[in-house]
Parts: structure tokens; C-alpha cells; sequence
């Protein structure tokens, strides 16, 4: 908002400093993950900056580690790259698997994640919902406790039912960690939903199937998916629930790079970690863009 033309001379000198402390925090939290972006491009196998670096020489910046992410693990990375070369690099290249598992498992852990999350939030959005405040608790839990206590309480879990060191237990456990968001992205949603929309359609003889998928879902879209954006991301991103219940060969991207940074240093890390970023940064974009789309619905947007 823009400074008013009325305002004192103290408010003015508050605008400014506002701003100015914005701006400090800002960068606090963002400075981190900036220097990574450079660090990934270093022609040396360093997590330092090089004096070549520093002097922005040409030299001293290579895509060697983006490259590795193709090579590693391939059976014949010196070979000409042609179709037999990217063949090699999709089914034979470490980073490469462990990316098709981590987006295998994000889809499916978000798919299960939203449609209970949302079913969740739509009976606790009810006036007439019993103990709404403890179900909620319980249901949010997973984002307030540690996650290494989930991730232990999981383990033994899912180890008397037979589900560790199976895919079906990874994406059950993603899922538990991803329904809190869903949860409460729907539920923000719904807090300004016009209950007699629901009234006015059972009114008219549409049964509660088509009441919810021709009137409440259209409206509650936007949460919906943000929700589903949040619990891929979590899935995505979570690497103490798969350190303990996937098996050897069910390696996700975060469980893979901190493999990499216990047995080898190698800047190919930074490589993926720039990757997740440009991932992260337009997955949350989309979400700012349903939010704003979801307040134009709602008729709490000018625009």
C-alpha cells in the first residue's frame, strides 16, 4: 500500500524501516538458498566459490554436474548420444531412476493425500461436526509432531503390517504426511463458502452427488489443488519417513542426495538442489495463482 500523503512524520520514517526490516528478513531466508544456484555451476569439484568464480572467468563456470546427472550410473556414458545413449540414460542412470520413483510416489501419495484430506476437510467445515477441534488436532498432528517420531512410530507400524520396504508403505506414509496441508487449504477455502448454495441445490432435486460435483467442487477447486501442490511437495521433498521404511532399491531424489553427501562429495548435489528449487518456486506460484483465483471466486478480490 502506498504511503498516504497525509501521513506524520513518524509513519513516513515506519514505512521505510518496514520495508527495510521486510526486505533484511527477506534475504536472511533467501541468501541460502541463492548461493546454491551458483555453487552448481562450479567447474571444480568444490562447494566453494573458485577464484575463476569470483572474477566471473568463463572457465571457472561448466554444466559438468548437471551432465553427471545423465551419466551417472549409465553402462556406456562415453558412447555417442544418440537414441541407444538416452535409452542407457532412462533406464541405467541413478538420478534418473531415482526421480521417476520420487515422481511415482508423489503422484500417487498426493492423489490418496487430496482425496482424504478434502473428504476430511468438507465433515469438519460442518457446524453440526462433533469434537471438531480434537479430530482436527489429530488430523494436523503429522505436521506439528517431529518427523522423526512419525518416522519411527511408522517404521514399527509398518513393519508388523508387512508395509515396509514397499512402495504401497511409502506412498501410505507420504500421504500421511501430505493430508494436514490438504486439510487445511480446503478448510480455508471453505470458510467463506455460501452454505445455501448447498440449500438452494438440494431445492431445486439435485442429490448430494451432484450438489457436490456441480456446486461445492467448482468453488473449492483452487484449495483443492493447492492442497494437492503442498502434499506433492512434502512427498517430493520428505527424506527421514523413506530412510526408514523404504528398501535399498527404493530411492527417492532427497534420499539419494543424502546418500551422496555421506559417501561422496560431489557438487552434483547442488545440481539437483537448483533442480528442486526451480520446481519448488513454480510450484508455489501455482499455488499463489489458485489463491488468487480462489479469492476472485469468492468475491473477496477487487480484481
Amino acid at each position: 500500500m502506498a504511503l498516504p500523503s497525509y501521513a506524520t512524520p513518524l509513519e513516513k520514517v515506519w514505512y521505510y524501516v518496514y520495508r527495510f526490516l521486510c526486505a533484511l528478513i527477506f534475504v536472511f531466508l533467501i541468501a541460502p538458498i541463492l548461493v546454491v544456484i551458483p555453487l552448481s555451476f562450479n567447474a571444480e569439484p568444490f562447494f566453494t566459490f573458485t577464484e575463476k568464480m569470483l572474477a566471473f572467468d568463463p572457465e571457472g563456470y561448466s554444466l559438468r554436474w548437471y551432465d553427471l546427472l545423465l551419466t551417472f550410473g549409465m553402462q556406456a556414458p562415453e558412447a555417442p548420444r544418440d537414441w541407444s545413449w538416452w535409452s542407457d540414460v532412462w533406464n541405467n542412470a541413478t538420478w534418473v531412476k531415482v526421480a521417476k520413483n520420487s515422481l511415482i510416489i508423489g503422484f500417487f501419495s498426493t492423489i490418496l493425500a487430496t482425496a482424504l484430506g478434502t473428504l476430511a476437510a468438507l465433515g469438519l467445515a460442518r457446524s453440526e461436526m462433533p469434537y471438531r477441534r480434537a479430530i482436527m488436532a489429530i488430523l494436523i498432528s503429522p505436521m506439528i509432531v517431529p518427523i522423526i517420531i512419525t518416522a519411527t512410530g511408522l517404521f514399527f507400524f509398518y513393519s508388523w503390517t508387512g508395509l515396509a520396504g514397499s512402495y504401497v508403505g511409502i506412498v501410505l506414509a507420504h500421504a500421511t504426511l501430505g493430508i494436514p496441508f490438504v486439510i487445511i487449504t480446503v478448510t480455508a477455502t471453505l470458510v467463506g463458502f455460501d452454505q445455501s448454495l448447498i440449500r438452494a441445490s438440494a431445492s431445486l432435486g439435485a442429490d448430494p452427488t451432484t450438489t457436490f460435483f456441480k456446486v461445492v467442487m467448482p468453488l473449492i477447486l483452487p484449495g483443492v489443488i493447492s492442497g494437492a501442490l503442498f502434499a506433492f511437495v512434502t512427498s517430493f521433498d520428505e527424506v527421514v519417513v523413506v530412510l526408514f521404511i523404504a528398501g535399498f532399491d527404493q530411492q527417492t531424489i532427497p534420499r539419494q542426495m543424502w546418500n551422496g553427501i555421506r559417501e561422496q562429495i560431489s557438487p552434483a548435489i547442488l545440481s539437483v538442489a537448483t533442480i528442486l528449487v526451480i520446481v519448488s518456486i513454480a510450484l508455489l506460484t501455482a499455488v499463489e495463482l489458485l489463491r488468487r483465483r480462489s479469492e476472485r471466486l469468492r468475491g473477496m478480490s477487487p480484481g
